[in-house]
Parts: structure tokens; sequence; C-alpha cells
């Protein structure tokens, strides 16, 4: 019997199922790795204000709102495209690649672009950083399994709506979504792993890194390195870009610093 999995579904499906895969194998790597730790697991255990069974409620929650309007904004579209096991090879051009590649880069412009004003306007205004925001760093010392936990509110509108952008202005298709969403999601969790690992992929291809996300989780930086998920730009662009260095720790590990002066 031939298994149809229609591209929407997928869509859905595929970044949700990676981001608790690929999280969960940096958790399982446990002390193996110690040494490539941005921070010493003491004060994980005791810098952060949250425990990780509330993180775990918090991302499925978020995960949930976001089935929920992925598959809204599909249904409105009307568009409905079957993936069958064995089924023939679609013809592609080279004119079909670049069109792929265009959209894909327009996603992670407007996705970018829009948390970048939504993550700063958060910190800016009192109200919001206070009782949205503060969620998020509630886990000063980030974990790949934390990557999406935030207040409820913030999820919707950075992540769950930024998103839902990047898919409409991009003009992508259910099945390149696929593979754009997964991208985000893997991306955000390696961003939040607390781990600088030689020859990580997104470490080579990406200013905005593991490192980069850790300046802004320091409480005194916590005013610089806004730009998520993918690049530098807006941060440079405005004034909040905070340049850093990854220096060992005398008792292990690594240490990320800023390398200028904060105010």
């Amino acid at each position: 019997m031939e298994l149809i999995f229609s591209d929407e579904a997928l869509a859905i499906v595929v970044p949700i199922a990676a981001y608790w895969v690929y999280s969960g194998m940096y958790m399982a790597l446990g002390r193996s790795m110690d040494q490539y730790r941005l921070h010493p697991r003491e004060e994980e255990r005791s810098k952060n204000l949250v425990p990780k069974r509330d993180v775990v409620k918090g991302v499925l929650l978020q995960q949930l709102v976001q089935a929920a309007v992925a598959a809204a904004i599909f249904t409105l579209r009307g568009e409905s495209t079957g993936t069958a096991a064995g089924e023939a090879r679609q013809r592609t051009t080279w004119a079909t690649w670049v069109t792929v590649a265009m959209q894909i880069a327009v996603g992670m412009a407007v996705l970018d672009g829009w948390q970048y004003a939504w993550h700063r306007y958060m910190h800016l205004n009192k109200f919001l950083c206070r009782h949205v925001h503060s969620w998020h760093h509630r886990l000063v010392v980030p974990y790949a399994l934390g990557a999406q936990y935030n207040h409820p509110m913030e999820g919707l509108l950075l992540d769950t709506v930024g998103g839902a952008l990047a898919f409409l202005a991009s003009g992508m298709a259910p099945r390149v979504s696929i593979f754009f969403f997964t991208l985000c999601t893997v991306k955000g969790v390696d961003d939040h792993c607390g781990l600088w690992l030689p020859g990580n992929v997104f470490r080579l291809c990406f200013w905005n890194n593991t490192a980069y996300h850790d300046i802004h989780h320091q409480p005194r930086a916590s005013r610089y390195n806004f730009s998520q998920p993918f690049f530098v730009t807006w941060d440079k662009v405005f004034g909040t870009h905070m340049p850093y260095v990854v220096e060992h720790r005398t008792q292990g590990g690594l240490h990320v610093r800023p390398v200028e002066a904060l105010n």
C-alpha cells in the first residue's frame, strides 16, 4: 500500500520532529563534549530560572500554535500536493533551482527583519520585556532543548507570524517550505546549544551562531546581538552588534567574552 503524505502535512510535522531529534542529540552528548561548553554545567543549574520540565511544556505549546496556524494558512490557500512513496521524480531545471534559491533568500530576509524588529522592541518596551520576553531570558545559560522556550505571545509574534510572513512573501511552495522551516528550526536549536564545536557547519557558514547569540543571553550584554536566526545585518545597521572572542577557561571549557566595553 502506498503511503501518501501531503507537502503541507510534512511542512508542519518535519520541522517539529527535527527540533526534538536535533536538540535531543545535543542533550544526549552529556559530558563527552564539556571541553566545548561555553558555560560550566554548574552555571546551567545555578543561573537558569526555569526547570527543564517547564521548558518542554512551553516548547510543546508553541509548536502546537505553530502547527495550527500553518494548517490554517495552507487551508486558506487551497493547495494540496501529495508525496507518494515511489512517486516519479519531478522534472527540474536550472530555472527551478534558481527560483527556489531566491524564495529561500527572500524568506530568510523577511524572517530576519521581522524578528530583529520585534526582538529589539521587546527589550525597549519595559512591559513586554518584563512580562513577555523575560521568559526566554530565564535561560541565562542556553541549551538546545530550550531554543523555542518563549512566552506564548512572543512565540506567536516572532516565530509563528514571522514564519507565515516569510512563507507568503517569498511565494515558496509547501514543498520548499519543508526545507526552509526545518532549516530555521535546526539553526535556532544550534544557536542555543551552548557548545562551540569545531567543524560545526552553522558556525562556519554564519556569523550569527552559538557564540554570537550567547552574548545576547549574558545579562550585561542583552541589549546587543538581537539578530536572529540567520544574519547579523540589522545589528550592524542599527549599532547593536557586539563582537566577541571565544577563550579557554582555566577550569576547562570555553567562555565567550565581548571585545568592547559595555555601558
